[in-house]
C-alpha cells in the first residue's frame, strides 16, 4: 500500500539538523523593495544562531535594518525528506573577534566576490517536518 507520512520535528530536532547540514547551502529570504526574494547562503551554526557571510547588497541591508528574515535548509531523496524554517531577525556582526570566529567555521561562498560581512540570525521561531513515503 503506498502513502506519505508527514512528522512535525521538534525543536531539538530542528536545531540538530540545522548543525548537521551546516556548510551546505541554505535560503535566506528578505523583503527587498517590498518584494520577497530568497538568497543562497553557505552558513554555519554559532550557538543558537545561524551566521553567514556576504557582500554589499541585499542580505546585508536586510541584516543592517534589523529585518525580520526566514532562513529554510532542507533535504530530500526519493523516498523521504525534511525541511526546517526559522523566522527570526538579523544583525550585522561587528566585533573582530566575533568576525574572526564566523570566518573561520563558515565555508567560502559559491558565488566569486568579496563576502566580507558577517550576518547573524537570531531566532524567533523555529519548526520542521519530515515526510517519508510508503509503498
Amino acid at each position: 500500500m503506498e502513502g506519505t507520512t508527514l512528522e512535525d520535528l521538534t525543536r531539538q530536532e530542528c536545531y540538530r539538523l540545522l548543525r548537521e547540514s551546516a556548510g551546505k547551502i541554505g535560503r535566506v529570504g528578505v523583503s527587498f523593495e517590498a518584494l520577497p526574494a530568497i538568497l543562497p547562503v553557505n552558513y554555519a551554526m554559532i550557538d543558537d544562531t545561524i551566521v553567514f557571510r556576504t557582500g554589499q547588497g541585499t542580505k546585508l541591508h536586510a541584516a543592517i535594518c534589523n529585518a525580520v528574515v526566514a532562513f529554510e535548509v532542507d533535504d530530500s531523496d526519493t523516498s523521504s525528506g525534511w525541511s526546517v524554517l526559522v523566522v527570526g531577525h538579523t544583525v550585522e556582526v561587528t566585533e573582530p573577534e566575533e568576525i574572526a570566529a564566523a570566518l573561520a567555521v563558515i565555508p567560502d561562498g559559491w558565488v566569486p566576490g568579496e563576502h566580507e560581512h558577517v550576518v547573524r540570525i537570531t531566532f524567533s521561531r523555529i519548526g520542521g517536518r519530515r515526510i517519508h513515503r510508503h509503498e
